[in-house]
């Protein structure tokens, strides 16, 4: 279903070095366009990494990407402490920088705006694919002067959150920070894109109230989970109190004031 891919022999050392990192294929330089074999592709090029669906009608690539687009544009004209994740975490309620740990981070893009909001972040992502995606966004970033400043705020760790959570003697954070996977109703062409091809490699997140579980343990003041605004909270302790959007809703569990 996967493989690694590149557009130039520049970056087959590359691409053959992630592919046998993540044990899957390695088939040199190919034109996504007629590769038939697999469904999608880890593809290195000019632009960094990116996950494409192979074949001649396939959507665009999706990547990690800090420097421009839509994160650089929320990095340039965002909504300050007011917008909803702002509130969410908490950041009006304190002066401190809070210490958010992402435990589902994707691509990055939340990290990404708490940290243009002051906040230090560690980001975990279970799905050795995405993060492979998100490693290389922050690589890039660093070389930029526009996001390194922000970049430099997120550190990115390996291995599985839950897991990484239970074995942590206690508090990892101020806040953490979860947004699992769920069926988007959000028709944006981005959204769907990303996850028309991320749910083949991601699957949902069926473990969702183990990592809540887990999450409300380690959590020095709150755990924010976001979800689908007309979702169920995910199964377990009910909400201290909820932020809603038009589409997605911020369910808050209050462990203690913040300082």
């Amino acid at each position: 279903m996967l493989a690694c891919a590149c557009e130039d022999r520049v970056y087959s050392q590359l691409s053959d070095d992630l592919a046998e990192r993540l044990t899957l294929p390695s088939l040199g330089v190919v034109d996504p366009r007629f590769v038939s074999d697999f469904d999608l592709l880890l593809w290195r090029g000019k632009d960094g990494l990116s996950l494409r669906a192979t074949g001649k009608k396939a959507p665009g690539p999706v990547r990690a990407e800090f420097v421009t687009g839509k994160a650089g544009y929320r990095r340039d004209h965002g909504g300050g402490s007011g917008q909803m994740i702002a509130r969410a975490v908490g950041l009006q309620r304190t002066r401190q920088t809070l210490r958010v740990l992402d435990a589902t981070a994707g691509l990055g893009q939340d990290a990404y705006v708490l940290a243009g909001l002051g906040c230090e972040l560690q980001l975990l992502e279970r799905s050795p694919v995405i993060h492979a995606l998100l490693e290389d966004g922050l690589a890039r970033a660093a070389a930029s002067p526009e996001a390194v400043a922000l970049t430099s705020k997120m550190t990115l760790l390996a291995g599985d959150s839950i897991l990484w959570l239970r074995q942590q003697p206690g508090p990892v954070a101020d806040v953490i920070y979860l947004d699992p996977m769920f069926p988007h109703r959000d028709k944006s062409a981005r959204v769907k894109k990303e996850m028309e091809l991320f749910r083949p490699v991601v699957g949902a997140d069926e473990d969702a109230a183990d990592l809540l579980s887990a999450a409300l343990e380690k959590a020095e003041y709150r755990v924010v989970v976001k979800r689908p605004r007309k979702a169920p909270p995910v199964s377990g302790p009910q909400p201290t109190t909820q932020l809603e959007g038009k589409s997605s809703r911020y369910d808050i569990y209050a462990l203690k004031a913040l300082p």
